[in-house]
């Protein structure tokens, strides 16, 4: 098959790789119909993830149609149709019996496009298939149900539940890259009394007041004015960028909320001497995608307008020009790419 393959920091290919085979009863092998790119893919090129190995296969998040199960995989049959999830599930271990399942201790969590072969190729090997998959209804557009892979359940799970989003909250985003702007679409959901967002690109300050932001801006006097006010009471950091953390402890209120969601490849500053007395709570975490088949349920029946996240799609074997496209998102407005085999 072809695949997308890491080579060390700075170096993919688009290449000739070994079809990938059932090696564990739990496993099943998907032939991907559609896939794309996350901004983690970005960070693994630029270095920042020294633990993925050159020759590993790139990506985590995938929309397929099954071809093979193991011998213990019960709930899938060659032909069904699915989303793989972006993070691998044992279902017995004590984390993912706490639906904690990005921390998986049985062998899953984030090892796709990590530890092991990941979902930019024609066909990828998914572990504990049944806990790792989601059926997908065949009437869900491929460009929806990709995005429930990781995109939705990050900006969900990671920023609007751990920030605790709730009526009447004043919520800013830093970062207006397709999680953030994901934010805000589900960040709705709890009616907060406004939503801003902060980004430095024109392109992402407009696609952010299209999604339903009240307020879109460079950082400057919004932000300035939250810092020497009030505060907000949830802010989520979105861009992984150091300043743009430093700039949501700056805006946050007392007794406030930052939800960290962005990928830091670098050192970020934590201010305690300014913040120690503000009783603020900083969560960080992995996505776990428990909260895929509700998110589903909601794209599926209308309620989160998300078909504007996705700007461009390319062929599978074009993948090296999609990832120049997201690289340089700042002058091809590139927001979620999807993938599609010839």
């Amino acid at each position: 098959m072809r695949a997308l393959v890491y080579h060390g920091p700075g170096q993919i290919s688009w290449d000739t790789v070994t079809d990938p085979a059932i090696e564990e009863p739990t496993d099943t092998v998907v032939r991907v119909v559609a896939t794309t790119i996350c901004g983690t893919d970005l960070h693994i090129l630029r270095g920042d993830l020294p633990e993925v190995k050159p020759g590993t296969v790139l990506g985590h998040e995938a929309v397929g149609e099954v071809v093979e199960v193991g011998r213990d995989v019960h709930d899938l049959s060659p032909g069904s149709q699915v989303i793989v999830s972006s993070v691998s599930s044992c279902g017995h271990c004590p984390a993912c019996r706490d639906t904690k399942l990005g921390q998986c201790s049985g062998g899953g969590g984030w090892i796709l496009g990590n530890q092991i072969n990941g979902t930019q190729a024609e066909l990828v090997r998914v572990p504990f298939a049944d806990y790792s998959t989601t059926r997908r209804p065949y009437a869900l557009p491929l460009h929806d149900a990709v995005l429930l892979s990781e995109l939705l359940p990050t900006a969900y799970e990671v920023g609007v539940r751990n920030g605790h989003v709730g009526p009447g909250d004043t919520v800013v985003v830093v970062g207006a890259g397709p999680v953030g702007l994901a934010v805000v679409i589900l960040a709705r959901l709890y009616s907060p009394r406004r939503i801003i967002v902060a980004d430095l690109s024109a392109a992402r300050l407009e696609a952010a007041a299209r999604v339903g932001a009240d307020a879109a801006e460079p950082p400057g006097t919004m932000i300035a004015d939250l810092s020497e006010g009030p505060g907000a009471d949830v802010v989520i950091e979105a861009s992984g960028e150091p300043d743009g953390f430093v700039l949501c402890t700056r805006a946050v209120r007392t007794g406030g909320h930052i939800a960290n969601i962005g990928t830091h490849g670098k050192p970020v500053t934590l201010h305690l001497e300014s913040l120690w007395r503000k009783n603020v709570t900083i969560s960080t975490g992995q996505v776990d995608t428990s909260s895929t088949p509700w998110l589903l349920e909601l794209v599926q029946f209308g309620h989160l307008p998300i078909s504007r996240l996705v700007t461009h799609t390319f062929g599978l074997d074009r993948i090296e020009d999609a990832y120049e496209a997201v690289a340089q998102s700042g002058a091809t407005g590139a927001l979620k790419v999807v993938l599609h085999p010839e």
